[in-house]
Protein backbone atom coordinates (compact mmCIF):
# COMPACT_ATOMS: atom_id res chain seq x y z
CA UNK A 1 0.00 0.00 0.00
CA UNK A 2 1.24 3.54 -0.77
CA UNK A 3 2.37 5.16 2.46
CA UNK A 4 2.99 8.82 1.64
CA UNK A 5 0.56 11.73 1.33
CA UNK A 6 1.37 14.70 -0.87
CA UNK A 7 0.23 18.28 -0.28
CA UNK A 8 0.28 21.07 -2.85
CA UNK A 9 0.60 24.34 -0.92
CA UNK A 10 0.01 27.12 -3.43
CA UNK A 11 0.60 30.46 -1.72
CA UNK A 12 0.73 34.15 -2.53
CA UNK A 13 4.44 34.26 -3.27
CA UNK A 14 5.39 30.64 -3.91
CA UNK A 15 4.25 27.09 -4.59
CA UNK A 16 5.42 24.17 -2.49
CA UNK A 17 4.92 20.45 -2.57
CA UNK A 18 5.42 18.46 0.62
CA UNK A 19 5.44 14.74 1.28
CA UNK A 20 4.18 13.51 4.65
CA UNK A 21 4.36 10.05 6.16
CA UNK A 22 1.56 8.26 8.02
CA UNK A 23 2.57 10.04 11.26
CA UNK A 24 2.16 13.51 9.77
CA UNK A 25 5.93 14.10 9.56
CA UNK A 26 7.46 15.99 6.61
CA UNK A 27 9.59 13.62 4.53
CA UNK A 28 10.70 16.04 1.80
CA UNK A 29 9.59 19.22 0.02
CA UNK A 30 10.45 21.62 -2.78
CA UNK A 31 9.46 25.26 -3.21
CA UNK A 32 9.45 27.73 -6.11
CA UNK A 33 8.57 31.43 -6.08
CA UNK A 34 6.47 33.01 -8.82
CA UNK A 35 6.43 36.53 -10.20
CA UNK A 36 4.22 39.26 -8.77
CA UNK A 37 2.64 41.63 -11.30
CA UNK A 38 1.58 45.16 -10.29
CA UNK A 39 0.03 46.71 -13.44
CA UNK A 40 -1.44 49.68 -11.54
CA UNK A 41 -1.36 50.97 -7.95
CA UNK A 42 -3.48 48.63 -5.84
CA UNK A 43 -3.59 45.94 -8.55
CA UNK A 44 -1.89 42.56 -8.02
CA UNK A 45 -1.79 39.69 -10.52
CA UNK A 46 -0.20 36.25 -10.95
CA UNK A 47 0.41 34.18 -14.07
CA UNK A 48 -1.68 30.97 -13.74
CA UNK A 49 0.46 29.13 -16.28
CA UNK A 50 3.59 29.92 -14.26
CA UNK A 51 1.87 28.65 -11.11
CA UNK A 52 0.88 25.42 -12.88
CA UNK A 53 4.40 24.91 -14.24
CA UNK A 54 5.85 25.48 -10.78
CA UNK A 55 3.35 23.05 -9.27
CA UNK A 56 4.46 20.26 -11.61
CA UNK A 57 8.12 21.09 -11.00
CA UNK A 58 7.77 21.07 -7.21
CA UNK A 59 6.07 17.67 -7.27
CA UNK A 60 8.72 16.20 -9.56
CA UNK A 61 11.63 17.70 -7.59
CA UNK A 62 10.21 16.55 -4.24
CA UNK A 63 9.79 12.99 -5.44
CA UNK A 64 13.30 12.96 -6.86
CA UNK A 65 14.86 14.43 -3.70
CA UNK A 66 13.01 11.88 -1.55
CA UNK A 67 13.85 8.98 -3.85
CA UNK A 68 10.15 8.10 -3.97
CA UNK A 69 8.11 7.05 -7.01
CA UNK A 70 4.64 8.39 -7.68
CA UNK A 71 3.25 4.89 -7.05
CA UNK A 72 4.18 5.29 -3.37
CA UNK A 73 1.98 8.40 -2.99
CA UNK A 74 -1.45 7.44 -1.71
CA UNK A 75 -3.19 10.78 -2.27
CA UNK A 76 -2.76 14.46 -3.11
CA UNK A 77 -4.31 17.26 -1.07
CA UNK A 78 -4.49 20.90 -2.12
CA UNK A 79 -4.33 24.07 -0.08
CA UNK A 80 -4.23 27.47 -1.68
CA UNK A 81 -4.25 31.23 -1.45
CA UNK A 82 -7.93 32.11 -1.26
CA UNK A 83 -10.03 34.74 -3.12
CA UNK A 84 -7.49 34.84 -5.97
CA UNK A 85 -9.49 34.04 -9.09
CA UNK A 86 -8.70 32.82 -12.62
CA UNK A 87 -10.99 32.84 -15.71
CA UNK A 88 -10.33 29.81 -17.90
CA UNK A 89 -11.92 27.68 -20.61
CA UNK A 90 -13.29 24.45 -19.05
CA UNK A 91 -12.79 22.59 -22.34
CA UNK A 92 -9.22 23.59 -23.18
CA UNK A 93 -7.79 25.16 -20.02
CA UNK A 94 -7.00 28.38 -21.89
CA UNK A 95 -6.54 31.23 -19.42
CA UNK A 96 -8.36 34.42 -20.43
CA UNK A 97 -6.73 36.83 -17.96
CA UNK A 98 -4.02 36.73 -15.33
CA UNK A 99 -5.14 35.67 -11.86
CA UNK A 100 -6.44 38.63 -9.86
CA UNK A 101 -4.92 38.22 -6.40
CA UNK A 102 -6.72 38.48 -3.06
CA UNK A 103 -4.78 41.66 -2.24
CA UNK A 104 -6.05 43.41 -5.40
CA UNK A 105 -8.24 46.51 -4.95
CA UNK A 106 -9.63 47.07 -8.45
CA UNK A 107 -13.09 46.02 -7.31
CA UNK A 108 -13.34 48.89 -4.82
CA UNK A 109 -15.69 51.03 -6.96
CA UNK A 110 -17.93 48.02 -7.61
CA UNK A 111 -18.17 47.34 -3.88
CA UNK A 112 -18.80 51.01 -3.04
CA UNK A 113 -21.64 51.08 -5.57
CA UNK A 114 -23.29 47.98 -4.13
CA UNK A 115 -23.18 49.41 -0.63
CA UNK A 116 -25.84 51.88 -1.74
CA UNK A 117 -28.09 49.10 -3.09
CA UNK A 118 -28.26 46.60 -0.23
CA UNK A 119 -27.71 46.59 3.51
CA UNK A 120 -24.48 45.03 4.71
CA UNK A 121 -26.48 43.07 7.29
CA UNK A 122 -28.30 41.32 4.41
CA UNK A 123 -24.96 40.42 2.83
CA UNK A 124 -23.57 39.14 6.15
CA UNK A 125 -26.57 36.93 6.83
CA UNK A 126 -26.44 35.46 3.35
CA UNK A 127 -22.70 35.04 2.80
CA UNK A 128 -21.09 35.51 6.22
CA UNK A 129 -18.94 38.25 4.69
CA UNK A 130 -18.70 42.03 4.62
CA UNK A 131 -18.51 44.35 1.63
CA UNK A 132 -14.87 44.33 0.51
CA UNK A 133 -12.89 44.01 -2.75
CA UNK A 134 -10.89 41.35 -0.87
CA UNK A 135 -13.36 38.64 -1.86
CA UNK A 136 -13.65 37.09 -5.32
CA UNK A 137 -17.02 38.43 -6.49
CA UNK A 138 -15.93 41.99 -7.28
CA UNK A 139 -12.85 40.66 -9.10
CA UNK A 140 -15.08 38.44 -11.26
CA UNK A 141 -17.47 41.33 -11.90
CA UNK A 142 -14.56 43.55 -12.94
CA UNK A 143 -13.33 40.95 -15.45
CA UNK A 144 -16.80 40.45 -16.89
CA UNK A 145 -17.11 44.20 -17.40
CA UNK A 146 -13.59 44.90 -18.66
CA UNK A 147 -12.19 41.88 -20.52
CA UNK A 148 -13.55 41.91 -24.11
CA UNK A 149 -15.71 38.90 -24.93
CA UNK A 150 -15.51 37.38 -21.45
CA UNK A 151 -19.15 37.90 -20.49
CA UNK A 152 -20.31 36.14 -23.64
CA UNK A 153 -17.99 33.23 -22.88
CA UNK A 154 -19.21 33.07 -19.25
CA UNK A 155 -22.87 33.08 -20.25
CA UNK A 156 -22.34 30.39 -22.90
CA UNK A 157 -20.42 28.01 -20.61
CA UNK A 158 -16.99 28.67 -22.13
CA UNK A 159 -15.53 30.33 -19.03
CA UNK A 160 -15.15 29.20 -15.44
CA UNK A 161 -14.09 31.60 -12.70
CA UNK A 162 -12.07 29.38 -10.40
CA UNK A 163 -9.98 30.02 -7.34
CA UNK A 164 -6.50 28.48 -7.37
CA UNK A 165 -7.72 25.15 -5.95
CA UNK A 166 -10.25 24.87 -8.79
CA UNK A 167 -7.63 25.65 -11.45
CA UNK A 168 -5.11 23.17 -10.07
CA UNK A 169 -7.71 20.43 -9.64
CA UNK A 170 -8.78 20.95 -13.24
CA UNK A 171 -5.18 20.78 -14.49
CA UNK A 172 -4.57 17.63 -12.43
CA UNK A 173 -7.83 15.78 -13.05
CA UNK A 174 -9.97 17.60 -15.62
CA UNK A 175 -12.72 18.17 -13.03
CA UNK A 176 -14.29 21.59 -12.38
CA UNK A 177 -14.80 21.74 -8.60
CA UNK A 178 -14.03 23.88 -5.60
CA UNK A 179 -14.47 22.98 -1.95
CA UNK A 180 -16.77 24.70 0.54
CA UNK A 181 -13.96 26.61 2.27
CA UNK A 182 -12.86 28.30 -0.94
CA UNK A 183 -16.43 28.76 -2.18
CA UNK A 184 -17.26 30.59 1.05
CA UNK A 185 -14.75 33.29 0.00
CA UNK A 186 -16.40 34.17 -3.31
CA UNK A 187 -19.15 36.29 -1.69
CA UNK A 188 -21.51 34.29 -3.91
CA UNK A 189 -22.16 31.22 -1.74
CA UNK A 190 -25.01 31.00 0.75
CA UNK A 191 -23.20 30.32 4.04
CA UNK A 192 -26.14 28.28 5.33
CA UNK A 193 -26.99 26.09 2.33
CA UNK A 194 -23.42 25.85 0.95
CA UNK A 195 -24.74 26.49 -2.58
CA UNK A 196 -24.26 29.34 -5.03
CA UNK A 197 -26.88 31.90 -4.10
CA UNK A 198 -29.22 33.24 -6.82
CA UNK A 199 -29.59 36.64 -5.19
CA UNK A 200 -25.86 37.13 -4.64
CA UNK A 201 -25.08 36.12 -8.22
CA UNK A 202 -27.77 38.54 -9.42
CA UNK A 203 -26.35 41.32 -7.24
CA UNK A 204 -22.94 40.98 -8.92
CA UNK A 205 -24.42 40.06 -12.33
CA UNK A 206 -22.40 36.83 -12.47
CA UNK A 207 -23.83 33.77 -14.30
CA UNK A 208 -23.96 30.71 -12.05
CA UNK A 209 -22.90 28.45 -14.90
CA UNK A 210 -19.51 30.23 -14.84
CA UNK A 211 -18.85 28.92 -11.31
CA UNK A 212 -17.42 25.51 -10.33
CA UNK A 213 -19.33 22.79 -8.48
CA UNK A 214 -19.08 23.09 -4.70
CA UNK A 215 -17.89 19.92 -2.98
CA UNK A 216 -17.01 18.88 0.61
CA UNK A 217 -13.42 19.46 1.75
CA UNK A 218 -12.90 15.90 2.91
CA UNK A 219 -14.27 12.47 2.09
CA UNK A 220 -14.44 12.18 -1.67
CA UNK A 221 -12.03 11.74 -4.58
CA UNK A 222 -12.44 14.66 -6.99
CA UNK A 223 -10.45 12.86 -9.70
CA UNK A 224 -7.10 11.22 -10.34
CA UNK A 225 -3.80 12.73 -11.42
CA UNK A 226 -1.81 10.69 -13.93
CA UNK A 227 1.01 13.16 -14.57
CA UNK A 228 3.72 11.03 -13.02
CA UNK A 229 2.91 7.56 -14.28
CA UNK A 230 0.53 6.58 -11.49
CA UNK A 231 -3.13 7.40 -10.93
CA UNK A 232 -2.95 9.39 -7.69
CA UNK A 233 -6.29 10.38 -6.08
CA UNK A 234 -6.81 14.12 -5.58
CA UNK A 235 -9.05 14.09 -2.56
CA UNK A 236 -8.68 16.90 -0.04
CA UNK A 237 -9.06 20.65 -0.57
CA UNK A 238 -8.91 23.39 2.06
CA UNK A 239 -8.25 27.11 1.67
CA UNK A 240 -4.91 27.94 3.25
CA UNK A 241 -6.17 29.39 6.53
CA UNK A 242 -8.73 26.65 7.06
CA UNK A 243 -5.98 24.14 6.28
CA UNK A 244 -3.79 25.69 8.97
CA UNK A 245 -6.69 25.47 11.46
CA UNK A 246 -7.08 21.80 10.53
CA UNK A 247 -3.35 21.15 10.65
CA UNK A 248 -3.20 22.72 14.13
CA UNK A 249 -5.80 20.14 15.23
CA UNK A 250 -8.29 22.88 16.17
CA UNK A 251 -11.16 20.45 15.81
CA UNK A 252 -13.27 21.57 18.78
CA UNK A 253 -15.29 24.78 19.27
CA UNK A 254 -13.23 27.48 20.99
CA UNK A 255 -9.87 26.35 19.61
CA UNK A 256 -8.04 29.07 17.71
CA UNK A 257 -4.95 29.52 15.57
CA UNK A 258 -3.14 32.44 13.98
CA UNK A 259 -0.97 32.12 10.88
CA UNK A 260 1.76 34.72 10.44
CA UNK A 261 2.62 34.67 6.76
CA UNK A 262 2.40 37.24 3.97
CA UNK A 263 -0.75 38.33 5.71
CA UNK A 264 -1.94 37.33 9.16
CA UNK A 265 -5.07 35.26 9.68
CA UNK A 266 -6.73 34.28 12.94
CA UNK A 267 -9.54 31.72 13.06
CA UNK A 268 -11.57 30.25 15.89
CA UNK A 269 -13.60 27.08 15.46
CA UNK A 270 -17.29 27.72 16.32
CA UNK A 271 -18.42 24.15 15.58
CA UNK A 272 -21.71 23.60 13.77
CA UNK A 273 -22.86 27.00 15.03
CA UNK A 274 -22.80 29.70 12.35
CA UNK A 275 -21.76 32.78 14.31
CA UNK A 276 -22.39 36.07 12.49
CA UNK A 277 -20.02 38.82 13.56
CA UNK A 278 -20.99 42.16 15.07
CA UNK A 279 -17.41 43.37 15.47
CA UNK A 280 -15.88 43.33 12.01
CA UNK A 281 -14.99 39.66 11.60
CA UNK A 282 -16.29 37.32 8.92
CA UNK A 283 -17.96 33.94 9.13
CA UNK A 284 -16.47 31.19 7.01
CA UNK A 285 -16.63 27.44 6.55
CA UNK A 286 -13.78 25.81 8.48
CA UNK A 287 -14.24 22.43 6.77
CA UNK A 288 -16.86 19.89 5.80
CA UNK A 289 -16.58 16.11 5.79
CA UNK A 290 -18.77 14.44 3.18
CA UNK A 291 -22.08 13.40 4.72
CA UNK A 292 -21.62 15.62 7.79
CA UNK A 293 -22.76 19.10 8.73
CA UNK A 294 -20.22 21.85 8.03
CA UNK A 295 -17.95 23.17 10.76
CA UNK A 296 -17.79 26.97 10.85
CA UNK A 297 -15.24 29.50 12.02
CA UNK A 298 -14.92 33.19 12.75
CA UNK A 299 -12.00 34.79 10.97
CA UNK A 300 -10.04 37.99 11.10
CA UNK A 301 -7.77 38.80 8.16
CA UNK A 302 -4.76 41.13 8.08
CA UNK A 303 -3.43 42.07 4.65
CA UNK A 304 0.14 42.99 5.61
CA UNK A 305 2.27 41.01 8.08
CA UNK A 306 5.27 39.16 6.67
CA UNK A 307 5.07 41.41 3.62
CA UNK A 308 5.85 44.35 5.93
CA UNK A 309 9.14 42.66 6.80
CA UNK A 310 9.81 42.20 3.09
CA UNK A 311 8.99 45.88 2.50
CA UNK A 312 11.42 46.95 5.23
CA UNK A 313 14.06 44.72 3.63
CA UNK A 314 13.50 45.46 -0.06
CA UNK A 315 12.06 48.99 -0.17
CA UNK A 316 13.65 50.65 2.87
CA UNK A 317 16.85 48.53 2.77
CA UNK A 318 16.79 48.43 6.58
CA UNK A 319 18.08 44.86 6.73
CA UNK A 320 19.41 42.13 4.48
CA UNK A 321 16.97 39.45 5.62
CA UNK A 322 14.17 38.69 8.08
CA UNK A 323 16.41 37.12 10.76
CA UNK A 324 18.50 40.29 10.88
CA UNK A 325 15.38 42.39 11.43
CA UNK A 326 14.40 40.19 14.37
CA UNK A 327 17.94 40.37 15.80
CA UNK A 328 17.93 44.18 15.64
CA UNK A 329 14.47 44.31 17.22
CA UNK A 330 15.74 42.18 20.11
CA UNK A 331 18.45 44.75 20.89
CA UNK A 332 15.93 47.28 22.26
CA UNK A 333 13.27 46.79 24.97
CA UNK A 334 10.54 48.54 23.01
CA UNK A 335 9.86 50.47 19.81
CA UNK A 336 10.90 53.82 21.24
CA UNK A 337 7.36 55.13 20.84
CA UNK A 338 7.15 54.28 17.12
CA UNK A 339 3.97 52.73 15.69
CA UNK A 340 3.68 51.46 12.13
CA UNK A 341 0.24 50.83 10.64
CA UNK A 342 0.84 49.00 7.34
CA UNK A 343 -2.38 49.93 5.55
CA UNK A 344 -0.74 49.57 2.14
CA UNK A 345 -3.98 48.36 0.57
CA UNK A 346 -6.43 49.60 3.17
CA UNK A 347 -7.21 47.87 6.46
CA UNK A 348 -8.89 44.49 6.72
CA UNK A 349 -10.50 43.14 9.91
CA UNK A 350 -11.91 44.50 12.08
CA UNK A 351 -11.90 47.91 10.34
CA UNK A 352 -12.57 47.08 6.66
CA UNK A 353 -11.44 50.47 5.42
CA UNK A 354 -10.13 50.50 1.85
CA UNK A 355 -9.60 54.28 2.19
CA UNK A 356 -6.83 53.80 4.77
CA UNK A 357 -3.14 54.11 3.91
CA UNK A 358 -0.06 53.32 5.96
CA UNK A 359 1.61 55.58 8.51
CA UNK A 360 4.71 55.61 10.69
CA UNK A 361 3.84 57.57 13.82
CA UNK A 362 5.72 58.64 16.94
CA UNK A 363 9.11 59.39 15.36
CA UNK A 364 11.60 61.33 17.48
CA UNK A 365 15.34 61.96 17.30
CA UNK A 366 15.82 59.18 19.84
CA UNK A 367 14.63 56.49 17.42
CA UNK A 368 17.19 54.29 15.64
CA UNK A 369 17.10 51.40 13.19
CA UNK A 370 16.45 48.82 15.92
CA UNK A 371 13.36 50.71 17.09
CA UNK A 372 11.99 50.79 13.55
CA UNK A 373 12.63 47.06 13.18
CA UNK A 374 10.81 46.36 16.42
CA UNK A 375 7.88 48.55 15.32
CA UNK A 376 7.68 46.52 12.09
CA UNK A 377 7.20 43.33 14.13
CA UNK A 378 4.89 44.91 16.70
CA UNK A 379 2.58 46.11 13.92
CA UNK A 380 1.55 42.51 13.25
CA UNK A 381 1.02 41.78 16.94
CA UNK A 382 -1.21 44.85 17.36
CA UNK A 383 -3.29 43.90 14.33
CA UNK A 384 -3.69 40.37 15.69
CA UNK A 385 -4.76 41.81 19.05
CA UNK A 386 -7.56 43.79 17.39
CA UNK A 387 -8.87 40.60 15.81
CA UNK A 388 -8.51 38.58 18.99
CA UNK A 389 -10.55 41.12 20.96
CA UNK A 390 -13.35 41.08 18.35
CA UNK A 391 -13.26 37.28 18.26
CA UNK A 392 -13.89 36.92 21.98
CA UNK A 393 -16.75 39.44 21.83
CA UNK A 394 -18.41 37.74 18.86
CA UNK A 395 -18.04 34.11 19.90
CA UNK A 396 -18.62 34.57 23.61
CA UNK A 397 -15.65 32.24 24.06
CA UNK A 398 -12.81 33.22 26.39
CA UNK A 399 -9.82 31.79 24.56
CA UNK A 400 -7.25 30.13 26.80
CA UNK A 401 -4.32 29.98 24.39
CA UNK A 402 -3.44 30.78 20.79
CA UNK A 403 -1.77 28.24 18.52
CA UNK A 404 0.52 29.92 16.00
CA UNK A 405 2.30 29.01 12.79
CA UNK A 406 3.89 30.64 9.77
CA UNK A 407 7.31 32.12 9.01
CA UNK A 408 7.06 35.07 11.41
CA UNK A 409 6.76 32.72 14.39
CA UNK A 410 10.55 32.33 14.06
CA UNK A 411 10.81 35.83 15.54
CA UNK A 412 11.02 35.53 19.33
CA UNK A 413 10.54 39.30 19.89
CA UNK A 414 7.29 39.19 17.93
CA UNK A 415 5.93 36.11 19.68
CA UNK A 416 6.90 37.41 23.14
CA UNK A 417 5.18 40.72 22.39
CA UNK A 418 2.13 38.90 21.05
CA UNK A 419 1.77 36.93 24.28
CA UNK A 420 2.12 40.18 26.26
CA UNK A 421 -0.60 41.93 24.25
CA UNK A 422 -3.04 39.02 24.39
CA UNK A 423 -2.35 38.21 28.01
CA UNK A 424 -2.29 34.47 27.35
CA UNK A 425 0.11 31.77 26.13
CA UNK A 426 1.15 31.69 22.49
CA UNK A 427 2.09 28.14 21.40
CA UNK A 428 3.98 26.92 18.34
CA UNK A 429 3.81 23.22 17.40
CA UNK A 430 6.71 20.97 16.47
CA UNK A 431 5.41 20.63 12.90
CA UNK A 432 5.16 24.23 11.72
CA UNK A 433 4.09 23.35 8.16
CA UNK A 434 0.51 23.38 9.40
CA UNK A 435 -1.10 24.62 6.19
CA UNK A 436 0.31 21.80 4.08
CA UNK A 437 -0.25 19.37 6.95
CA UNK A 438 -3.95 20.30 7.02
CA UNK A 439 -4.25 19.48 3.31
CA UNK A 440 -2.41 16.19 3.86
CA UNK A 441 -4.75 15.34 6.74
CA UNK A 442 -7.77 16.08 4.53
CA UNK A 443 -6.43 13.82 1.78
CA UNK A 444 -5.46 11.04 4.18
CA UNK A 445 -8.85 11.07 5.89
CA UNK A 446 -10.55 10.93 2.49
CA UNK A 447 -8.93 7.59 1.57
CA UNK A 448 -8.84 6.02 5.03
CA UNK A 449 -5.19 6.43 6.01
CA UNK A 450 -6.57 8.05 9.16
CA UNK A 451 -9.99 7.07 10.43
CA UNK A 452 -11.13 10.24 12.17
CA UNK A 453 -10.02 13.59 13.56
CA UNK A 454 -9.43 12.12 17.00
CA UNK A 455 -6.67 9.96 15.49
CA UNK A 456 -5.00 13.11 14.18
CA UNK A 457 -5.10 15.04 17.45
CA UNK A 458 -2.43 12.85 18.99
CA UNK A 459 0.09 13.96 16.35
CA UNK A 460 -0.03 17.59 17.49
CA UNK A 461 2.90 18.33 19.81
CA UNK A 462 3.98 21.61 21.40
CA UNK A 463 7.45 22.89 20.53
CA UNK A 464 7.65 26.24 22.31
CA UNK A 465 5.39 28.39 24.47
CA UNK A 466 5.61 32.14 25.07
CA UNK A 467 3.86 33.44 28.20
CA UNK A 468 2.80 37.02 29.01
CA UNK A 469 4.87 39.17 31.33
CA UNK A 470 3.91 42.78 30.57
CA UNK A 471 2.36 45.00 33.24
CA UNK A 472 -1.28 45.83 32.56
CA UNK A 473 -0.74 49.61 32.60
CA UNK A 474 2.04 49.35 30.02
CA UNK A 475 -0.11 47.07 27.87
CA UNK A 476 -3.09 49.44 28.02
CA UNK A 477 -0.98 52.46 27.10
CA UNK A 478 0.52 50.70 24.09
CA UNK A 479 -2.90 49.59 22.82
CA UNK A 480 -4.26 53.13 23.20
CA UNK A 481 -1.37 54.59 21.17
CA UNK A 482 -1.78 51.89 18.53
CA UNK A 483 -5.42 52.82 18.07
CA UNK A 484 -4.47 56.47 17.87
CA UNK A 485 -2.05 55.60 15.08
CA UNK A 486 -4.76 53.58 13.28
CA UNK A 487 -7.08 56.59 13.40
CA UNK A 488 -4.47 58.61 11.47
CA UNK A 489 -4.67 56.20 8.50
CA UNK A 490 -8.41 56.47 7.91
CA UNK A 491 -9.90 58.52 5.10
CA UNK A 492 -6.53 59.07 3.46
CA UNK A 493 -7.75 58.43 -0.09
CA UNK A 494 -10.99 60.38 0.25
CA UNK A 495 -11.33 63.14 -2.32
CA UNK A 496 -11.39 66.61 -0.87
CA UNK A 497 -12.52 69.94 -2.34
Amino acid sequence: MPKYIGAIDQGTTSTRFLLFDENGVVVQYHQLEHRQYFPKPGWVEHDPDEIWTNTVRTIRETLQKAGISASEVAALGITNQRETVIPFDPATGEVYHKAIVWQDLRGTDIIDGLRTEVEESWLRERSGLLFSPYFSASKIKWMLDNVPGLREKAESGRCIFGTIDCFLTYKLTGQIVTDVTNASRYMLMNIGTLEWDDELCKLFDIPKRALPKIRPSIGEVYGKCTLFGSAIPVCGILGDQQAALFGQACFEPGEAKCTYGTGCFMLVNTGERLCLSRYGLISTVAFQVKGERPIYALEGSIAVAGSLVQWARDNLKLVEDAPQLSELAAQVPDSGGVYIVPAFAGLFAPYWRSDARGVIAGLTGYVNRSHICRAVLEATAFQAYDIFEAMEKDSGIALKALKVDGGLTNSAPLMEFQADLLGLPVIRPKVIETTALGAAYAAGLSIGIWQNRKNLSRYWKEQIRWTPGMEETVRSDKIALWRKAVSRTLGWTEKRD
